[in-house]
């Protein structure tokens, strides 16, 4: 019986470490530096959407976004006031839902709901998702014209409105448009899982 055990515990052990592997794995995806190709998506009204069609602008800020996610939701309103601050200045905002349990049409309603005013793409079998390394909702990727990674990580650093100490990402698009190095580059997003 002992011997059994033993086993069980060896098996056990093994599938930890593999699980432990594939979960790092998961996490390594884009950075600051890091040049992407092009991805190209359907929106919830049926529209294509690329990278390559957003090359005039001053940068793409790619926002992983969830209809479901309550700490996704929570954001919701500052998206929207980054899009009105930061559009008419050259950024263009494309999200992308990689959640398999929500629907197009789940994402539509979810975006007008909202009052986004960006498109919404649909990322059937997080292949862009897994491509970036975007484990969160939200998590936000700010692309260069020509492909670069200039920012990854969360949008500031509370769900909680009136405890945000630091807005990382308006921070970060502030630094692009003054020709600053960003800083950091790189911060931890949080949220629901992807």
């Amino acid at each position: 019986r002992e011997e059994l055990m033993s086993g069980i515990q060896r098996f056990i052990a093994a599938l930890v470490f593999a699980f432990s592997l594939v979960g790092s794995a998961g996490a390594v995806g884009l950075g600051p530096g890091d040049r992407d190709e092009s991805f190209t998506l359907v929106s919830y009204d049926g529209k294509t959407h690329s990278l390559d069609q957003y090359r005039d602008s001053v940068a793409t800020v790619v926002m992983f976004i969830a209809t479901q996610c309550p700490i996704s939701n929570d954001y919701n309103q500052r998206m929207v006031s980054l899009v009105r601050e930061y559009q008419p200045r050259g950024f263009q905002f494309l999200g992308v839902n990689s959640n398999r349990q929500e629907s197009v049409v789940e994402i539509k309603g979810h975006a007008l709901g909202a009052g986004f005013r960006f498109p919404i793409v649909k990322d059937d079998g997080n292949v862009i998702a897994d491509r970036f390394g975007a484990s969160f909702t939200p998590e936000i990727y700010v692309v260069s014209p020509d492909g670069v990674i200039l920012y990854h990580g969360r949008i500031d650093d509370s769900r909680n409105p009136d405890r945000i100490e630091s807005r990382d990402l308006a921070k970060a698009l502030d630094a692009i448009l003054a020709g600053r190095p960003i800083d950091p580059a790189e911060t931890r997003a949080f949220g629901c899982t992807i």
